[in-house]
């Protein structure tokens, strides 16, 4: 799909999704959860019919657990979770897909300043350092979910540095927003986690960057629009619209001319709460990796260009790959899963009904548009 360009006529809205109570959609108070706090604050899914609650959450185990059990109809998640949640490997099994990839790239490695320090500059020395600490001393890392991005991203780069991630140190799970307090508070030696949590940690002199995932593995796919397929199968025309706001939404996000305004709206309280100099600049293509390190990174966070937003059956067959290559998943899991999980007909049915193009706010309808938002926050 080529990318969804900015349309100069006024935005038409579309009959009604099929009435019925609010739609509940999760998030993680995350840079990458643009395109869900974009399409509220834009009324891009009130203009298709939808009433949608936002919900914030504290990790991804919650979120889980919460669409499993019906406490959701939708939500922002990492890809890897669909596997998770359909196998059944943490909660009951649970028939799930995505109709939409919402963004590529937008996490990085960080390492405490007290392993820097102690002479950790890469991989390298990092790999010696842990080789001399084992026991309780273990080097001790944080990712945000097993099934994750994060976690592949982490494996594969310590692999690269000779380091065996299940033998040479100890990698746990902790929330995103609880990542930067634990190193901080040397609980953990560092992370791999999405923005803004990096560049908090090196703002405040608490860590650095040794690399980040745009460089790690181009192109890989980030977070998806998860649901149920109970939900997808009993109200199409909802998840249609709602594929389609936030399809919509991702485009909007991807322009560099509307990145400092998404950054203000991400930074208030009810979303990520942080000061806008925290999360603009890896919008804008700057990444302060620490210690007068300072990238130009262009795609750190990718939302729509190319083909990012659909859900290939391929992107989902290298993803099982990847995390059978972890262990994560046994060797003989199903080879049909894949087209199971990524819905591109699903994808392909909804913009067929919605044409994105007509409903992206274009540069003069900020104004017009960035207000309230159609629904409600539960910051619960």
């Amino acid at each position: 799909m080529p990318p969804l360009e900015s349309s100069r006529a006024t935005p038409t809205s579309f009959p009604p999704a099929a009435p019925r109570k609010s739609l509940r959609l999760g998030f993680i108070p995350l840079t990458d959860a643009a395109p869900l706090i974009a399409a509220q604050e834009l009324g891009l899914f009130a203009r298709h019919g939808l009433r949608v609650e936002l919900h914030r959450e504290v990790g991804w185990a919650t979120i889980r657990d919460k669409i499993v059990y019906g406490e959701l109809e939708a939500a922002h998640a990492p890809a890897p979770m669909l596997w998770d949640a359909e196998l059944g490997l943490n909660a009951p099994p649970t028939a799930v897909l995505t109709a939409l990839v919402l963004n590529l790239h937008g996490n990085a490695i960080t390492l405490s300043e007290a392993l820097w320090t102690q002479g950790v500059r890469d991989g390298a020395s990092l790999r010696a350092l842990a080789l001399s600490r084992q026991g309780e001393r273990r080097v001790t890392f944080g990712v945000v979910s097993l099934f994750s991005s994060h976690h592949l991203l982490l494996r594969n780069w310590l692999r690269t540095a000779g380091i065996n991630p299940d033998r040479h140190l100890r990698i746990v799970v902790v929330p995103p927003a609880q990542m930067f307090r634990n190193l901080s508070a040397g609980t953990i030696d560092g992370y791999c986690a999405g923005e803004p949590w990096n560049s908090l940690a090196v703002r405040e002199g608490a860590g650095w960057c040794p690399a980040w995932s745009a460089a790690l593995a181009p192109g890989h796919v980030e977070k998806v629009l998860m649901v149920t397929r109970r939900f997808a199968d009993r109200f199409p025309a909802e998840h249609a619209a709602l594929v389609a706001a936030l399809a919509a939404a991702c485009a909007w996000c991807d322009e560099p001319y509307h990145r400092e305004r998404l950054a203000e709206l991400l930074a208030v309280a009810r979303y990520l709460n942080l000061p806008t100099r925290v999360i603009a600049p890896t919008l804008l293509g700057r990444f302060d990796c620490g210690h007068g390190r300072n990238e130009a990174v262009p795609d750190f966070h990718v939302f729509n260009r190319g083909d990012t937003n659909i859900p290939t059956p391929e992107k989902a067959a290298a993803l099982q790959h990847d995390l059978i290559g972890a262990g994560l998943l046994p060797p003989d899991t199903d080879p049909r899963l894949p087209r199971r999980l990524f819905r591109e007909d699903l994808m392909r049915a909804a913009l067929n009904r919605h044409p994105v193009d007509e409903l992206i706010p274009s540069r003069g309808l900020d104004d017009t548009f960035c207000a309230t938002g159609s629904g409600t926050i539960d910051p619960a």
